[in-house]
């Protein structure tokens, strides 16, 4: 048996970063890592999606470069292997980064394998035992399958497996309106295929207020992206090389040559022995933390997205941060300090910050909100890029701002002017005199702190 101070399973990213700070501090850390360095947000999630968004951008502004006086003969034309090539460059680029970076830590070995819990202190790994006072789980999530009719009689995509393609689809249904499911979407209709979004709820992105998302649908709509909400009894069947995808009312029958499963993420949770440690999960799968990140088992900590705290790429990190200030550094950081944001990245793009309005008014607090539509936002209009709002959410008695979203051009990097003033806890009126640059989509933002209303 091998012992080290820590193990660490997934490297995902917290656990890299965590790694990293132990042995900075001296301790001995075991990295076990299933499959690749990076996690999903290296290799099938943030990086290569960007990507391949990015191209598609360029593709949509290929195409409407007419309307700006700039020509182009002819059609533009898509080199589906190119655009797959210049994804995984940029996966493999990153990947290979963290290979270096670790390849010069003496005091921690990477080891590839399958990890499992023999006791809460020992981990095997393809039948080698580890063991640790300190083990930190960072094992991630995966795209979640859903139960319904015909599914395992046809061959679909999942957000990991897509990002594979090196060939257009012809007809590409979209099984799923939330945040992953609406990026593929529209990356392919603007690489040219037609696009059906079939959504079992009643709106997309049903965790943002109705104005939002009506917004967003608007949006792809435009993109002559057909969507199909309240879409009850989803099944799916052979019809000869394609796919015949229907509901239970017969509206959305439609054939497609390639379907998308984005119903979600269950965490990989099922197959780490967690019993044999004692580790409680919930009954989705997450692993139970507290407040600071610690299973009931003590010595047990669980960072990422298999905690079920945070689904994103910053939250992974922040858990790393939370982790290290307080083991390492005598702090005392809680989960429940950080202000959740997090951005859609459609193009325009939706950056989100704290409450929405419905939880803001389910909270009991005297309301403030304003809103501004891009169409009066200069560099939207100069952009030719004004689809899209924005909004801002403040507690009257308090003058703290509780929420903002932008959906429109920069919203994802405009937003971090609020995400900033939430966290230093901000006035709103003090925002209101900044002297922001002209022309940007943050100037707008005192000036949409001076109209907030009562409600």
């Amino acid at each position: 048996m091998r012992a080290f101070d820590a193990i660490v399973i997934g490297a995902g990213q917290a656990g890299p970063f965590l790694a990293a700070r132990m042995a900075a501090k001296g301790m001995t850390v075991a990295l076990i890592e299933r499959k690749f360095l990076g996690g999903t947000c290296v290799n099938a999630g943030c990086m290569p999606t960007k990507t391949l968004v990015a191209s598609a951008r360029a593709a949509h502004v290929a195409r409407t470069a007419a309307a700006y006086g700039v020509t182009i003969p002819g059609e533009v034309g898509i080199d589906m292997k190119t655009v797959r090539s210049r994804a995984q460059t940029i996966t493999i680029d990153a990947r290979s980064g963290l290979i270096k970076w670790f390849g010069g830590m003496s005091s921690v070995t990477v080891i590839y394998g399958h990890a499992r819990f023999e006791d809460p202190r020992t981990i095997s790994v393809e039948g080698e035992r580890l063991t640790a006072p300190r083990i930190f789980l960072n094992v991630g999530a995966r795209p979640a399958i859903p139960d319904m009719p015909g599914i395992d009689d046809i061959s679909y995509l999942t957000s990991t497996s897509i990002i594979e393609l090196d060939s257009l689809p012809r007809h590409l249904v979209v099984v799923g309106g939330s945040y992953i499911g609406l990026e593929f979407a529209q990356m392919y209709r603007r690489f040219g295929a037609e696009v059906t979004v079939i959504e079992r709820g009643s709106k997309l992105a049903s965790r943002e207020d109705p104005d939002i998302s009506d917004a967003i649908a608007d949006i792809l709509r435009s993109e002559d992206i057909t969507i199909r909400t309240g879409a009850d009894g989803i099944a799916f069947a052979r019809a000869g090389d394609d796919i015949s995808v229907s509901v239970a009312d017969g509206v959305a029958d439609v054939t497609a040559s390639h379907v998308l499963i984005a119903t979600g993420r269950i965490p990989n949770t099922d197959d780490l022995g967690l019993d044999r440690a004692g580790v409680a999960v919930d009954k989705r799968g997450y692993i139970v933390v507290d407040d600071k990140l610690a299973t009931n088992v003590d010595g047990i900590w669980a960072l990422g997205d298999c905690n079920g705290r945070g689904a994103f790429t910053h939250t992974s990190y922040n858990d790393f941060e939370i982790v290290a200030a307080n083991l390492l550094d005598g702090e005392n950081r809680k989960l429940s300090d950080r202000i959740l944001a997090y951005a859609l990245y459609i193009d325009p793009p939706l950056g989100r910050v704290g409450m929405s309005e419905k939880e803001a008014r389910a909270s009991g607090r005297d309301l403030m909100i304003s809103t501004r539509p891009m169409s009066r936002v200069g560099r939207a209009n100069e952009r030719g890029e004004t689809k899209g709002f924005m909004k801002v959410i403040a507690d009257a008695s308090t003058q703290q701002i509780l929420g903002a979203a932008i959906l429109g051009i920069e919203g994802d990097e405009a937003i971090h002017g609020f995400i900033d003033a939430m966290n230093a806890k901000t006035p709103y009126p003090a925002l209101k005199w900044a002297v922001p640059i002209h022309p940007t989509v943050s100037e707008l933002i005192p000036t949409l702190l001076g109209d907030l209303k009562a409600v």
